[in-house]
């Protein structure tokens, strides 16, 4: 083997290691009153990126929550984190059989108190440089939305109004 063959199939080991190793990324969630409602945190793993939501003070009911393609949270409406995060430009709804959203996730379930908590893995996508990434150069922001994502009309799963926005940085 020669030494560039060996160097290359060194780099490509370590690569996949690297995606894993960035971040952890976080986002702070504010309601429209600019009141703190919640943590996620992002981690790299195999496959895509854990995020693990802590809510406090939301609506209680089950709400819509996705990944949006802008990094920006300006209020009240929190139009400016833009439309979900897509890389892949498929429809929405983890239910579409042709594939969903990027920034698609479960709903985030809050209850009386306005707790709620919620873990899931968005597929495909990396905290490391690419079209993936969730801190790409435009950022994105986790936003939650006053009711249910129905999990396949599109564009959003008429989950409603956007009533809390985090950067993700």
């Amino acid at each position: 083997m020669t030494m560039r063959a060996t160097f290359l199939a060194a780099l490509s080991l370590l690569l996949p290691a690297a995606a894993l190793a960035a971040g952890p990324a976080h986002a702070v969630l504010k309601d429209a009153q600019g009141r703190e409602v919640g943590t996620a945190t992002f981690t790299g793993a195999k496959g895509g990126v854990e995020l693990t939501v802590e809510a406090r003070g939301l609506p209680p009911g089950t709400h819509g929550i996705h990944v949006h393609a802008a990094g920006k949270c300006e209020g009240p409406e929190f139009k400016s984190a833009g439309p979900h995060f897509n890389p892949d430009q498929k429809q929405h709804g983890l239910a579409n059989p042709a594939g969903h959203h990027g920034g698609d996730l479960p709903n985030l379930v809050v209850n009386a108190e306005g707790q709620g908590q919620l873990k899931a893995t968005l597929t495909g996508a990396t905290l490391a440089a690419g079209p993936r990434s969730l801190l790409g150069p435009e950022g994105t922001a986790l936003v939650v939305h006053a009711g249910p994502d129905d999990g396949k009309s599109d564009p959003a799963g008429n989950s409603g109004a956007r009533i809390a926005c985090g950067v993700i940085r």
